[in-house]
């Protein structure tokens, strides 16, 4: 088995401080939040951005003092910009991050129920990113939500539309609505997958560990992080992402399996090494 590759969503877009004190909104406490998870073993961050009030926001200005200040602390780790933002911003908003040439972005693979909101990620909204990702040599984080969106984002590829090969997914399972986060859902997902692609799981909320175990023995990548769960345990709040890191090191350690740093990372992703 490749090494673990971890993966920190230190805010997403919906989170707030009543939820968890530790959710970082300004660019400081982006920092300190990405800064605890590189620390615990996260060798890639996942970055959405928000305003000081904490209103999601999709602003290129945003992103680059984000991605500034953390590269500043830790200039090696692998920064993932979200392309996802919040339900209901245009496409044009959400590709904002797409204009600062990351090595990585995500790229959404359909539309989907999203607890009572809707997700919408037509497919020609998909082919504009995907445009957008090959022109700009960006490598897309296909996620996939839904069963059928593996199919949808296979088609894309396979016909140029989107980044082909080597592929990398996150399957991230357990959204109210979408796909359950099962440990056969996400086995046949990995098994629909290329032979060279690879894969990270996301449990949402109280899936977060479970899942990620079932990947790690598995021999997929895991990602967890405020974004998708604030709880390093029931009833009990994380006090950073760091400790949700931890957490998935340990249980990582437990089943064998050694964690990648971001070097390793860049090899397994097959993304260009970090001067």
């Amino acid at each position: 088995m490749d090494k673990l590759i971890l993966t920190a969503a230190i805010c997403g877009a919906e989170v707030t401080k009543e939820q968890n004190p530790a959710v970082p909104y300004t660019i400081d406490e982006i920092v300190r939040e990405a800064k605890s998870a590189y620390d615990a073993g996260a060798a890639v961050i996942h970055v959405h951005v928000r305003e000081d009030d904490g209103t999601p926001t999709q602003s290129k200005v945003r992103f680059k003092e984000a991605l500034d200040a953390i590269y500043k602390v830790i200039p090696d780790v692998i920064i993932i910009p979200s392309t996802g933002g919040a339900v209901g911003m245009t496409a044009e908003e959400r590709l904002q991050p797409t204009e600062l040439m990351p090595e990585m972005a995500t790229l959404d693979c359909g539309t989907c129920n999203f607890g009572d909101d809707v997700f919408e990620n037509t497919i020609p909204m998909m082919r504009a990113f995907g445009k957008r990702m090959i022109e700009n040599n960006i490598k897309p984080e296909y996620e996939c939500f839904e069963m059928g969106h593996l199919d949808t984002i296979l088609r894309l590829a396979q016909r140029g539309e989107v980044p082909g090969d080597p592929m990398q997914f996150n399957f991230v399972l357990g959204v109210f609505g979408c796909t359950p986060a099962t440990a056969d859902n996400l086995a046949w997902l990995v098994k629909n997958i290329p032979a060279d692609a690879t894969w990270t799981a996301t449990g949402i909320g109280r899936h977060e560990f479970p899942l990620a175990a079932a990947a790690i023995g598995m021999g997929g990548h895991v990602r967890v992080g405020f974004e998708d769960n604030l709880y390093l345990s029931k009833g009990v709040l994380a006090k950073s992402n760091g400790e949700l890191v931890a957490k998935a090191a340990r249980i990582a350690h437990e089943l064998g399996r050694e964690i990648a740093n971001p070097a390793e990372a860049r090899q397994i992703l097959s993304l260009a090494p970090r001067h």
